[in-house]
């Protein structure tokens, strides 16, 4: 999404300003070509040698220099960018750019561009939350303009409260939202599911699965990147939301199947990438249950558990029209996209899976494989195709299957 990508990064005077060296570094790590342009006071903060050092390209920051040559500069700059970024926006640049006040390096290219602006702004909580800044965030957001919000949490000042610059991973998320939402998905509703399901023994215990919800969450990111309205229904686990997506959170096969059918009545696509438990309890204890004196225990101090089907959540949503406690898709065609993790006979189960489904794709990972299990960083994934015709991918990281996936996807919703 990034590669290529012509970004400006603003910097202002700030004690946050340390901040935006490792988003730079991010950035070209990621191919962007990154241009830095810093206010007057920025570099009291950090040097320029620093983002120069970083981007491998000149720092901007003198719109007087003698030669004359910063006139022709900030507008070849503002013509060449993709998106201008300012982080940390200060309250000083934020009440500039509101009011097109045009003085230095920075807010002149800002005023003469016609990339999108994104603004991070960070300050001390006061200053963020006077009338005058709020009003100026507003009148900016009336223009267009993307503002990522800042955080709540420990301030230059030693003080507690809103005004702390986003992280780093946050900040990525918002750039590459902006720079995708004219992408082959804009306009696309798609709901992703991730992870594992949780069904209780008692209030301790469960029965699950080792799914860490990488594979979804990396679904969801690119869709997201590529311009869709993302809803990703997760289970339990321990990853950060991607910034822009829509997350619901759900423990148990049943409540993933509410959240899934609350989900797809006015969705485009849906991505099953969730590892539902196929059996649940078939009753819950309200207390933990003892490791003796239980009756559900033999001689041997063997434990019986009684399990019941769980519901088969794609199954259900067979029908191109889906109607759900009277509300209907109005004929609507739904995308549906299934996993299968195996261990053996990879391709009989799956092709059996795919038919049996009815789904346009469904997506299979040997999951005996130490570069394509649960919890690993890449994927070896086959495709299986509603026509018959199966792909082998090779291994890639989770994002790149992401990414095969989706294009895919855009294929069908072209044709639908």
């Amino acid at each position: 999404m990034l590669l290529n990508k012509r970004i400006l990064v603003g910097i202002c005077g700030g004690i946050a300003s340390y901040k935006a060296v490792e988003l730079v570094s991010r950035l070209q790590q990621a191919g962007a070509l990154v241009d830095v342009i810093m206010s007057e006071r920025a570099d009291e903060f950090v040097r320029p040698l620093t983002f120069s050092s970083l981007s491998h390209r000149p720092v901007y920051s003198d719109l007087w220099e003698p030669s004359g040559r910063a006139a022709e500069t900030h507008i070849a700059l503002a013509e060449e960018a993709e998106l201008l970024v300012v982080v940390p926006a200060t309250a000083n640049t934020i009440a500039k750019l509101a009011h097109g006040v045009a003085d230095n390096m920075l807010t002149a290219v800002a005023l003469a561009t016609k990339a999108p602006l994104l603004l991070a702004p960070a300050m001390h909580q006061n200053m963020y939350t006077h009338p005058a800044t709020q009003a100026n965030i507003t009148l900016l957001r009336e223009r267009g303009v993307f503002i990522v919000e800042p955080e709540v949490g420990r301030l230059a000042s030693g003080e507690v409260g809103i005004g702390r610059l986003s992280d780093t991973s946050v900040l990525l998320g918002a750039i590459n939202v902006v720079l995708g939402r004219n992408g082959d998905l804009a306009g696309y509703r798609v709901v992703v599911t991730a992870g594992g399901t949780q069904e209780p023994i008692d209030p301790v215990r469960y029965v699950g699965n080792r799914s860490s919800g990488k594979m979804g969450y990396a679904l969801a990111t690119e869709a997201r990147d590529r311009g869709a309205h993302v809803i990703l229904i997760s289970g339990p686990v321990v990853l950060d939301v991607p910034y822009g997506v829509e997350v619901r959170r759900v423990e148990t096969a049943i409540q993933m199947q509410d959240a899934v059918h609350d989900a797809v009545i006015d969705a485009d696509v849906l991505v099953m990438s969730a590892a539902v438990a196929d059996f649940r309890p078939a009753e819950v204890a309200t207390q933990k249950l003892k490791k003796s004196g239980s009756q559900e225990q033999d001689e041997q101090n063997g434990f019986f558990l009684m399990l019941v089907r769980n519901p088969d959540i794609l199954e259900g949503l067979a029908d191109p029209v889906y109607k759900n406690t009277g509300n209907e898709r109005s004929g609507r065609r739904l995308v549906r996209v299934g996993f299968a993790a195996e261990t053996s006979n990879l391709v009989v189960y799956a092709s059996a899976k795919l038919i049996a489904k009815h789904l346009d794709l469904l997506v299979a990972n040997d999951v005996s494989r130490s570069d394509s299990g649960f919890g690993a960083e890449t994927n070896k994934v086959h495709i299986f195709h509603a026509n018959g015709a199966v792909e082998d991918l090779p291994v890639m990281p989770k994002i790149g299957v992401a990414a095969a996936i989706w294009d895919r996807i855009v294929s069908l919703l072209s044709t639908t």
